[in-house]
């Protein structure tokens, strides 16, 4: 399955502007709808007919994040080939023991919608909702994570409708859930990672459906006491293997990265011990990436850039190592790179920057320094990255040289690479070299 996060490609062909313009690309999701859209005739219609049979007295529910974000969903949810309609809603007059989130299926009678059947659901807000088969199974899987107002406590639970009547089959408290093939054979399997509660560790569970009806779970706890979760992405490792990536919350501001796989009949960890997963500790925004775009995600783990090992740490200047999985499932340094995470850039070092260079911040001018560090010194500038805010700043710095590697709204980003001669650095670039070792997280 594809990553989750698409990244920047590290490109042969050594091309300034074209290439230069390229860049990580990050997915996003909307987290909360602000004000209910204008609905659609076909909604209309269907809520006219969800009032007609649950009264007037109600208000659409929203689903807070994922493909679904409206209170209207039209699916085939029982296979027939004729589209059904799902709606979330909250309906007000029920007794103290009734739930007021709602959901109501709607079926087309001739031209016209009538409502089917009405169930409660678990919460008072819709997180997500998924639809999906599972496994060797042919019936379609309405998915549905739901949380208590405060978000606190969140329930996923699967529904299928079947002749008229909607059930519940499966339910759990979950802090994560998505469907995918995580096993590579090609059928889609139920994961969910529920975070530590007192006595129990962080989990991740697996779970396959097959013809019958029944779920087989594969489970395994997570190498730290996570209660949250930053951000989850697919990736293979280089030896082929599917493997999920989850940055946890691990701490105070920082994340930290554990990976399961599924193999054969267990779901396992990569890393086999808490220790290892806690050298992965970095700042939150961090995220495991595909930085070269071959399929492998990299895991970002910070280093202090030379030079700055004696400095307080509010004044140090840190690299990014981007880590890989190697042999006997250790970590491996695959790129080093200098990553702003306030300004969402990556810029890749050369491999014959390692060590012999390092990053100084020109506070006056705004700009970021990458310079020569020999005997303890920072010695010749190699390059200069500026973020311009406003055309002005721009075409300021592009008329003295600067080169333009890409842009985002107002913001620019240039660079400034010194024209190389004959007394230049051996560790000097080109700069073709350094555009397209420049790529932009969206």
């Amino acid at each position: 399955m594809n990553t989750v996060k698409t990244a920047c490609l590290l490109g042969a062909a050594l091309l300034l502007p074209a290439a230069s313009m390229t860049g990580c690309s990050f997915g996003t999701s909307i987290d909360n709808i602000m004000a209910p859209p204008k609905l659609s005739v076909e909604q209309e219609q269907i809520y006219s007919a969800l009032t007609d049979a649950a009264g007037s007295s109600i208000s659409l529910k929203y689903p807070r994040s994922g493909k679904y974000l409206s209170a209207f969903i039209v699916e085939d949810i029982d296979g027939d080939g004729g589209n059904e309609a799902v709606v979330f809603y909250e309906r007000s007059g029920l007794g103290v023991e009734e739930n007021t989130l709602r959901i109501n299926v709607l079926d087309k009678d001739g031209d016209d919608w009538r409502s089917v059947c009405d169930t409660p659901a678990e919460g008072s807000e819709i997180e997500k909702v998924m639809i999906s088969r599972l496994g060797t199974n042919d019936r379609v899987n309405l998915i549905i994570g739901s949380s208590l107002i405060n978000r606190s406590e969140k329930n996923v639970t699967m529904y299928n409708y079947e002749n008229g009547s909607i059930t519940a089959n499966f339910s759990e408290s979950y802090s994560f859930f998505d469907v995918t093939d995580l096993d590579g054979d090609e059928e889609n399997e139920f994961f969910l990672l529920a975070g530590a509660a007192t006595g129990s560790p962080a989990k991740a569970e697996v779970f396959k459906l097959d013809g019958k009806g029944i779920y087989t779970k594969y489970s395994c706890d997570l190498s730290g006491s996570f209660s949250e979760f930053d951000s989850l992405s697919y990736g293979t490792l280089e030896d082929g293997r599917q493997a999920l990536y989850i940055d946890a919350v691990s701490g105070a501001g920082s994340v930290q990265t554990d990976m399961i796989y599924l193999d054969g009949e267990r779901l396992k960890k990569i890393f086999e011990t808490p220790e290892e997963s806690a050298s992965t500790v970095r700042p939150a925004g961090c995220s495991c990436m595909d930085v070269d775009g071959d399929g492998v995600l990299e895991i970002p783990v910070q280093t202090i850039a030379e030079g700055y090992e004696e400095v307080p740490e509010s004044e140090q200047i840190r690299l990014t190592n981007w880590m890989k999985v190697g042999q006997d499932n250790r970590l491996e340094r695959k790129y080093s790179s200098y990553y702003s995470v306030g300004d969402g850039y990556i810029f890749i070092f050369p491999e014959k920057w390692r060590g012999k260079v390092t990053v100084k911040r020109d506070a006056v001018n705004d700009e970021m320094v990458f310079c020569t560090y020999e005997d303890g010194k920072a010695g010749s500038e190699l390059m200069r990255i500026f973020a311009a805010e406003d055309v002005a700043s721009r075409e300021d710095r592009i008329s003295t040289g600067y080169m333009l590697l890409h842009t985002k709204g107002e913001t620019a980003y240039l660079a400034y690479v010194p024209p190389l001669t004959e007394s230049s650095s051996e560790l000097a670039l080109s700069p073709a070299d350094a555009a397209v070792r420049f790529c932009f997280r969206e």
